[in-house]
């Protein structure tokens, strides 16, 4: 079910208030567009900064708007575990079919801290879990013996990994099996991701590439070889594009290119603030080089 090209969707404002409006015109491009799945309230859906009722109402209306046509993995990460247990089981409630849930960032907690909070929010909901593994923000790294630990849980299903360490495909493939989901967090490296045991990435990019994205992880995940050079050939034209993304703070960069693609406003929440015009420069190069304006 989790497979392919997931958008971590970003989270439209105006005014400083939530554009629903916008938010929805946004999920149905992505249903026309063939991405796989919807990742409301996440790290590119500026979760930090939004309310409860806001954090909330991204997972309803994404829910609601996607009518079960794809999954949706609602974002529901907290440093806090009772803050994350109640997102959980919100997501549960009205319809999420899974929840990514981010490692707790700021606190630092020890491995066992780790596992504890984890297994907190597996033992108070029956939603499909999945580890959100990304040292570069949250300062903690999950180990694979910790991930083992937890995916003999019964929520427990894989991890979204943003550490942009290759081998920890492998190791976690060897550890845990070829039943442990494995997304990658990181467009740059889902090519090779996916040849190593991965089955798709939650993209930053396919916000406002969903059709390359889609198209690139489904040959990427053929076994077929013309498919393959195929998805090495839009890999190649994405690069670029991943790679402007990530110039300042995510997502300020992508919401400047979906502003360009008439998709939404650039606004972000502060503390991020909106790129430089040299980053403007670059983020325009890169989407004009790959056809996307």
């Amino acid at each position: 079910m989790f497979k392919g090209s997931i958008v971590a969707l970003i989270t439209p404002f105006k005014n400083d208030k939530l554009d629903e409006e916008c938010y929805i015109s946004i999920i149905h491009h992505h249903l026309r567009n063939g991405t796989s799945g919807l990742v409301p309230a996440g790290t590119t859906g500026e979760s930090p900064t939004l309310d409860h009722k806001e954090h909330e109402r991204v997972i309803e209306l994404c829910v609601k708007e996607s009518k079960g046509k794809i999954p949706v993995i609602a974002g529901t990460g907290s440093n806090s575990t009772d803050e994350a247990i109640s997102l959980t089981k919100y997501a549960e409630k009205v319809g999420a079919n899974a929840a990514l849930v981010v490692t707790p960032y700021y606190n630092k907690p020890t491995q066992e801290g780790l596992y504890q909070h984890f297994k907190a929010i597996n033992d108070n909901c029956s939603i499909p879990i999945i580890i959100y593994n990304i040292p570069p923000r949250s300062v903690v790294d999950m180990t694979v013996d910790t991930m083992a630990r937890l995916f003999e849980l019964k929520n427990i299903i894989g991890v979204k990994d943003a550490t942009g360490v290759l081998d920890r495909v492998n190791e976690q493939k060897k550890k845990m099996g070829n039943n442990f989901l494995q997304l990658t967090g990181n467009d740059d490296n889902a090519f090779e991701f996916n040849k190593r045991g991965g089955t798709g990435a939650i993209s930053v990019t396919a916000n406002i590439a969903p059709k390359l994205c889609s198209d690139f992880q489904k040959f990427s995940l053929s076994k077929n070889d013309n498919e393959q050079k195929e998805a090495e050939r839009i890999d190649k034209i994405l690069q670029p594009v991943h790679n402007s993304m990530f110039i300042e703070s995510n997502p300020s960069p992508v919401k400047y290119a979906a502003n360009l693609l008439n998709l939404c406003s650039d606004d972000v929440r502060l503390p991020l603030v909106k790129v430089t015009e040299q980053t403007k420069k670059v983020v325009k190069k890169t989407l004009i080089d790959a056809n996307l304006i």
